[in-house]
């Protein structure tokens, strides 16, 4: 821990962020892709997992207690959600879905195709025990039902008018489905790191001035919407966190150095909120990759909250990375491009300023 950075923080009162200007005005990197295997973590349910292929025998009543009520009633109780719900129907992302009951692989995104129904609809399933069928007689009509193969669990229903090769529909209820996208894992010395504090604008316009920073995007990381809108974050609904990410080299800066610059300006102790700015997609987050990642986060947020470097105790989480959904391009690089903004002037450039003052050996060169 650098002790300037450490005495900087003890005695300078943090910027607090206001209300944040809502106007509307590919990485190239090189990279290979990877599927993510047990990417995702539901502590209340024990039954869950995205390796484990044992088939489960659970009742009902036991999943009642672990799953939401909108899921069970979907997935226990052959519900069907409502069309066009979210944007997972029409989503083009590359990556997994897992049964959301108990984890199961279902379908790669190469198996799945935009269909008008407003459903997520798939042209064929992972193997041929990922989801098995069954005849619904209901509601006057004889169709296919579509369960998982581990949990059976209902997903959908199965129809016969679907695209080459198999003119097959998979048509499942989104609910019903984790979404996992595939991760990038880079190569040589550049790396990636995604983090959330507050309002995007502060957030890029600071890093994008730091030595080995290659690049800096603003978007959205978290929650249960896969490829959010940045009106569908607004609400808080999503669950997901505006963010930025940040691709730096390894042999120019550090990550201990990129968690010493994102708590120097922003306040990790506000729940939920930076300044005016309120709400879970304003809050302070660290998504982390690897172990590396998790390690450093906790090993500095430790060291602050021991030296009581804040008055208030860090509330910053820290949430396994699964996807990154980079914003429109007018937010992109906004401080630079709207100097004259108030909001610009009055809350990016007083926190671009602290940063200078404490990292003032470690600017780039302008």
């Amino acid at each position: 821990m650098q002790k300037s950075i450490f005495n900087f923080l003890l005695f300078s009162p943090l910027f607090m962020l206001n209300a944040c200007g809502q106007n509307n005005n590919k990485q190239n990197i090189t990279s290979k892709t990877i599927v993510m295997e047990n990417a995702i973590s539901k502590a209340e349910n024990p039954y869950y997992s995205n390796s484990d292929t044992t088939k489960l025998n659970v009742s009902d009543t036991e999943w009642k207690k672990v799953l939401s009520a909108d899921l069970y009633a979907v997935a226990r109780e052959a519900d069907t959600e409502r069309a066009f719900t979210g944007t997972m129907w029409n989503s083009e992302t590359k990556g997994t879905y897992y049964c959301a009951v108990c984890g199961l692989k279902l379908f790669r995104s190469n198996q799945k195709f935009t269909s008008s129904c407003g459903w997520p609809s798939f042209f064929e399933q992972e193997n041929k025990e990922s989801v098995v069928f069954k005849s619904d007689n209901s509601f006057g009509m004889q169709r296919t039902e579509a369960l998982c193969g581990r949990c059976d669990s209902h997903l959908g229903h199965l129809f016969d008018d679907g695209p080459e090769p198999t003119g097959k529909r998979y048509c499942m209820n989104a609910i019903s489905l984790d979404f996992v996208p595939d991760a990038i894992e880079t190569k040589g010395n550049l790396e990636t790191i995604v983090l959330g504090g507050g309002c995007y604008w502060c957030v890029e316009a600071v890093y994008e001035n730091l030595q080995g920073v290659e690049k800096v995007v603003s978007g959205f990381a978290g929650g249960t919407v896969a490829n959010p809108s940045y009106e569908e974050v607004c609400t808080g609904r999503t669950g997901a966190a505006e963010v930025v990410q940040i691709t730096y080299d390894k042999n120019k800066t550090s990550l201990d150095e990129i968690f010493h610059v994102f708590f120097t300006v922003h306040d990790p102790t506000t729940l939920n909120r930076q300044g005016a700015d309120v709400g879970t997609q304003y809050r302070s987050v660290i998504f982390y990759a690897n172990e590396e990642q998790k390690k450093a986060a906790e090993s500095i947020i430790a060291e602050l909250n021991n030296a009581k470097v804040y008055s208030g105790k860090i509330v910053t989480t820290l949430e396994p990375f699964k996807a990154f959904y980079k914003a429109k391009d007018y937010h992109q690089n906004y401080y630079e491009n709207n100097k004259e903004q108030p909001y610009c002037q009055m809350v990016i450039q007083p926190k671009i300023e602290k940063f200078e003052k404490v990292f003032k050996n470690r600017l780039k060169k302008k």
